[in-house]
């Protein structure tokens, strides 16, 4: 399958949507730290109602923290930077076991040293229209796992 991460969020409803989402989807969630909120924080519980105990979720202590762990744990991992920031769309990419969708922080994005250190066929956006700047965190992961899902033929879902 694949996972998805999520750097340095800051808005817990967000998460616990984000949450109910790999559950199901069968998605594993990385959460980079510092996070803006408390994880057992009454609005991340809520937003992900009784998911909790379904989703695989890790915590990282920092980016690089999570790159060890991946390291470790995934070696053939391939990090897609999910930003407003390039060209190519995440319906482009050919995603494959093992592949990790990474997405920034709700009023900021991904920092651009993170994007500029995968390259430019690992940096997906969704298309949106010319004026608008960006689409709520949980969405645009709801978006693009679904996608990443799609192309693994939806494997396990009823």
């Amino acid at each position: 399958m694949f996972d998805i991460a999520l750097y340095e969020p800051e808005i817990a409803p967000n998460t616990g949507n984000i949450i109910r989402l790999c559950a199901n989807c069968g998605a594993n969630l990385h959460l980079i730290e510092p996070l803006g909120f408390d994880l057992e924080e009454k609005k991340v519980r809520r937003a992900g109602l009784d998911y909790h105990d379904l989703a695989r979720v890790k915590r990282h202590k920092d980016y690089a923290a999570f790159l060890a762990y991946l390291e470790e744990n995934n070696p053939n991992y391939r990090l897609f930077a999910c930003t407003t920031k390039t060209t190519g769309h995440h319906t482009d990419a050919k995603y494959q076991q093992g592949d990790v969708l990474l997405f920034g922080p709700e009023t900021r994005g991904l920092p651009a040293e993170v994007i500029e250190s995968l390259p430019m066929e690992q940096r997906i956006r969704i298309p949106m229209m010319p004026d608008a700047r960006s689409l709520n965190l949980s969405n645009a992961v709801a978006i693009i796992a679904y996608e990443a899902w799609r192309q693994f033929g939806f494997e396990g879902a009823v």
